[in-house]
């Protein structure tokens, strides 16, 4: 219960300066689509939901996401995760995240820990996110990009 006060306590300040936005999963894009096609991860419409909280700064937001979506492999995907998007310019953003996953599709249906490279381009009310997803022996046979739009509900 103490440890469960002492997380609260601290958690309350990060969310009292963060942003809230809804993160509505998307697409992806196979870059070996025939290799996608013959393995059955080819499916490019990935709907699903997610949460972000963000705390920003000047130079870095740092973030943390949670989430659903439908996967390449038809099977529903969970994740969690935090990054941090550096400023390029006024609308750009790179970064890397560090998601912890869940599907059938990936790691033979095992959950896993992936440091991903991630962009966005920011709209104001809006971002654009992409995330490049590598091949990785037994894990992730195809190399991926994942597309997903983030809006801000401040």
């Amino acid at each position: 219960m103490l440890r469960a006060l002492l997380a609260a306590t601290l958690l309350v300040p990060a969310l009292c300066c963060a942003d809230v936005g809804l993160n509505i999963y998307g697409l992806s894009w196979h870059l070996d689509a025939d290799k996608a096609r013959e393995l059955d991860v080819d499916n490019w419409f990935n709907p699903g939901l997610g949460i972000r909280y963000r705390v920003p700064d000047e130079r870095f937001d740092w973030f943390f996401d949670a989430g659903f979506y439908r996967d390449s492999g038809r099977n529903t995907a969970l994740l969690a995760g935090g990054a941090v998007h550096w400023h390029a310019t006024e609308r750009a953003r790179l970064g890397l995240a560090l998601v912890l996953f869940n599907s059938k599709t990936y790691n033979d249906g095992n959950t896993f820990l992936a440091p991903l490279p991630i962009a966005a381009w920011d709209f104001g009310p809006a971002q654009l996110n992409v995330v490049y997803m590598p091949k990785v022996t037994k894990i992730n046979d195809i190399n991926t990009l994942g597309f997903w739009l983030t809006y801000w509900l401040r």
